[in-house]
């Protein structure tokens, strides 16, 4: 489904990295070219590990926007319910970003509900930015010291059709449950037991617009 060729150069590694990222629940990592071309001495790691970095957040900043304008189908009653999780999100939501950036764990389960929520546009970036920076810091490094074996056993299984299926079917129920959970939950009764300053109505924070 996706060429993992390394002829494609730095060009055909940024549209694999951006669309690889931009299609939602698809689990095959585009990233099984950036460790083709972290091999030998062919590529710059830096040039590989930045290039990669900044075309999957990209991505993940498109698919955060169009969660973000999702929000306007919301009812007055559902805005007024997720407050208390906007105000959990703008306290906490660089860490959770960071991590699922950071991380090889399906990133859209996270970022589709704080597009909901209204996080901050700016902070989100900066976090994805970071956190892919690692991540594909880690890929190039480890491949172009390890070679190809640490990933030969992995790709055997990755790249079977029905696997992908599977995979697109899973990432994408657990997607649609978080975003359920964060619509139908009444956040004023769970955060009020573990977190009751999400309750505080006089909170100065920028909650209406933009957190």
């Amino acid at each position: 489904m996706l060429p993992f060729d390394s002829e494609l150069g730095y060009l055909g590694l940024v549209l694999l990295s951006f669309f690889g990222s931009l299609a939602p629940f698809i689990p095959v990592p585009s990233f099984i070219l950036l460790v083709t071309m972290s091999v030998g001495e062919t590529f710059n790691l830096h040039i590989l590990a930045i290039t990669s970095a900044l075309a999957a957040t990209a991505a993940k900043q498109i698919i955060f926007y169009v969660s973000y304008s999702g929000r306007r189908m919301m009812n007055k009653k559902t805005r007024k319910r997720i407050v208390p999780f906007q105000r959990l999100v703008k306290r906490y939501g660089a860490a959770a970003v960071f991590v699922a950036a950071a991380t090889p764990i399906p990133d859209d389960m996270v970022y589709v509900p704080l597009g909901l929520a209204k996080y901050n546009p700016r902070r989100f970036f900066i976090s994805t930015l970071c956190g892919k920076l690692v991540l594909h810091y880690v890929i190039v490094v480890l491949s172009h010291y390890l070679g190809l074996s640490i990933v030969e056993t992995y790709l055997g299984d990755v790249i079977k059709v029905t696997d992908i299926y599977i995979g697109i079917i899973i990432f994408g129920v657990g997607t649609t449950l978080a975003v359920v959970l964060l619509l139908r939950m009444d956040w004023a009764r769970v955060l009020g037991r573990v977190a009751p300053w999400t309750l505080d109505s006089d909170d100065n924070d920028d909650t209406k617009t933009n957190s």
